[in-house]
């Protein structure tokens, strides 16, 4: 399947990722998600081996290649059983940096992106609310311009990489409007600007979560990212970028529940024989896996699109919608092929399950992006 999309230099990558993740992550990862994030340094070994700039210039360190090529990334790892450590990476390279490299002026990019793809300095993005999610034209916190500066106030929820991170990309609304938003570079440490609380999730432990409090936060003009008032419009055009990824995170998590799932079942003796050996655990498998096989078929033709300059909003909120509602589908059938041991902290496919939920909530809840493609028939 992959030949069709798929050039060698794309599969290269897949290999060096799964070599990555096979050394750097595996032997690590249990540790990381008790103590609730991953470590930076782990982080810098992915920006020298080239994985944070794919898509951006060459001048500052990147790659410039495709959006296949970002899909292949994203996929490859997602092939790691730790989401924590899959969303805290992609995060950077797919939901907050690339808010830098759409709308970033020269001097912006010249002060932070080199380091951003080297992994030096992290990235978040804060747009989410205590009662602003998917509708992100209710946000309140607020920009308002004061002489040389800008004052940011407001609250910001379920930010990921937001105790740890170094760069913020803020939303805040710049005018009456519903849809007057504009988006801000704050730096940690700017005066004002807090962490109010680190959250406590059910899943995704390696990945840091975090309430930001933006208190009469003074930053300089310059860091107004992109046109004043056309925020809006940047986070709709990224999320495109940011549910693509979220939907080769459900599908890898199909993927390795499918394959945990196949491998206990063909070792577990139970009522005289392999589990293997009951028919109605082989067809459902096989059935799991076929729908696991169409979704990431439609995956690759919404990144092909890109590629191709095409209007992708109504497939990719298909796209998100499918694949958030099969993994859950997929992920609690195979743990329930798993007995008892499905429920055992410290399993695969227990974390698989923990991790999965938020696939249908995050990066818009399926009811959300249901309507995004039913307003466009």
């Amino acid at each position: 399947m992959d030949s069709i999309y798929l050039t060698t230099d794309h599969e290269l990558l897949r290999e060096q990722v799964a070599r990555f993740l096979a050394r750097e992550v595996g032997p690590h990862a249990d540790k990381w998600e008790e103590q609730g994030f991953v470590p930076r340094e782990v982080l810098r070994r992915m920006g020298s081996a080239g994985f944070f700039g794919l898509m951006y210039e060459g001048a500052y360190g990147g790659a410039e290649a495709d959006a296949l090529a970002n899909l292949v990334f994203a996929e490859a790892l997602s092939q790691s059983t730790y989401a924590g450590f899959i969303i805290t990476v992609l995060v950077h390279t797919d939901m907050a940096s690339p808010h830098l490299h759409h709308a970033g002026s020269v001097a912006q990019k010249d002060k932070y992106l080199r380091q951003v793809i080297a992994g030096e300095t992290i990235t978040a993005v804060a747009i989410t609310e205590p009662g602003a999610g998917s509708d992100v034209a209710g946000i309140r916190t607020t920009a308002r311009r004061d002489g040389d500066h800008w004052v940011l106030d407001g609250t910001k929820m379920f930010i990921t990489n937001g105790v740890h991170a170094d760069l913020y990309f803020v939303a805040a609304k710049t005018g009456p409007g519903r849809r007057e938003v504009s988006m801000f570079i704050v730096e940690k440490g700017t005066p004002g600007f807090t962490v109010g609380r680190a959250l406590k999730k059910t899943g995704w432990l390696s990945s840091d979560t975090a309430e930001l409090v933006f208190d009469n936060v003074r930053i300089p003009a310059a860091n107004l990212l992109g046109e004043e008032g056309k925020g809006f419009y940047s986070v709709m055009k990224n999320f495109q970028t940011e549910r693509i990824a979220l939907g080769a995170m459900a599908v890898g998590h199909c993927q390795q529940a499918l394959r945990l799932a196949l491998e206990y079942v063909k070792q577990r003796e139970a009522f005289g024989g392999p589990l293997w050996d009951q028919q109605v655990i082989r067809q459902r498998i096989a059935m799991l896996d076929a729908r696991t096989r169409a979704a990431r078929q439609y995956l690759y033709h919404c990144a092909w699109r890109v590629t191709q300059g095409h209007d992708i909003v109504q497939d990719v909120s298909l796209l998100k919608a499918l694949t958030g509602e099969l993994v859950n589908e997929v992920v609690q059938a195979c743990q329930q092929f798993h007995g008892g041991m499905g429920y055992i902290r410290e399993t695969a496919i227990e974390r698989l399950w923990r991790d999965a939920r938020v696939l249908a909530i995050g990066g818009g809840a399926t009811e959300v992006m249901l309507e995004e493609a039913a307003k466009r028939y």
